[in-house]
């Protein structure tokens, strides 16, 4: 029985488009992805829904932030 290795995300485009941009694919893609900390209720409930709109699942707060990362500056 093999063992399967866990590649990047980005490994699915092969040769095509570059290692540079490839890797800055893989960051994004890695921010949006999983909970983050509301900053409602600052628990890590909260998820991204669409682009620029996430929503806290302990909480029910549904609010606007960045595209792929939440970053209130002003709360």
């Amino acid at each position: 029985m093999t063992v399967e290795k866990k590649v990047a995300s980005y490994k699915r485009f092969g040769a095509r488009y570059g290692k540079k941009v490839k890797e800055k694919f893989a960051n994004v893609e890695s921010q949006h992805k999983g909970y983050k900390e509301c900053p409602y209720c600052h628990y890590k409930k909260a998820r991204r829904i669409a682009p620029g709109i996430w929503q806290c699942e302990k909480c029910g707060a549904k609010f606007t932030a960045g595209a792929h990362t939440i970053k209130m500056k002003n709360l």
